[in-house]
């Protein structure tokens, strides 16, 4: 055998594996989005990939592991889904918040509801927490208080009003429209904005 010949061979081979490694988390991401995590279970998601469970297992090592990778090849999806903010556009901060939200808010929901009592999961959370805290602070620097205290009080407001729990409480326990729930989150955020906190 030529070098060129196993040089092609492992290529394929490694072409081979990250093809059923996309098959996999294709099929993860359509059940997590679409089942409470304990529900799913990882011989389904193996059999709508068309692998065997050790294969899933191999690439993924755990449950844990799999739903991690899922919520990480998704970063790029919530990214187009916000789309570009201009900084200070609170409508459009708003706007891009209810394209992600509609798409996969109550799977956030629901990953979130178990993160207390899977470890793995919840330091996905925080990963999650700290991007949303750092979108905040990119389109809304300029319009935060220099004290450093104030700024992190009228942060953490700014976060309350645009977390996902927050579109759940309105969007889906109080029965508010898409149209409905993106006016009350414009009003909240601009007061949260204008609201200048004493030390």
């Amino acid at each position: 055998m030529t070098d060129t010949t196993r040089s092609y061979r492992m290529q394929a081979r490694a072409e081979g594996v990250q093809r059923t490694r996309e098959r996999i988390l294709a099929a993860a991401r359509s059940r997590f989005l679409e089942m409470a995590y304990d529900e799913v279970r990882l011989v389904d998601v193996a059999a709508d990939a068309g692998v065997t469970q050790q294969t899933l297992l191999n690439h993924f090592s755990s449950k844990e592991g799999l739903a991690l990778a899922v919520v990480d090849v998704m970063g790029p999806e919530i990214d187009a889904l916000r789309g570009p903010v201009a900084p200070g556009d609170v409508a459009g901060f708003v706007r891009g918040i209810m394209r992600q939200y509609e798409a996969l808010g109550d799977a956030n929901v629901r990953l979130a509801a178990v993160a207390e009592r899977i470890p793995a999961l919840g330091e996905g959370l925080q990963l999650a927490r700290s991007r949303h805290t750092a979108w905040l602070e990119r389109t809304f620097g300029e319009q935060l208080p220099d004290d450093p205290r104030q700024r992190r009080r009228v942060l953490a407001a700014l976060y309350a009003v645009t977390d996902v729990g927050t579109w759940k409480l309105l969007r889906r326990d109080l029965g508010h429209s898409r149209a409905e729930t993106t006016t009350v989150l414009q009003s909240l955020l601009r007061a949260a904005l204008a609201t200048t906190p004493t030390p």
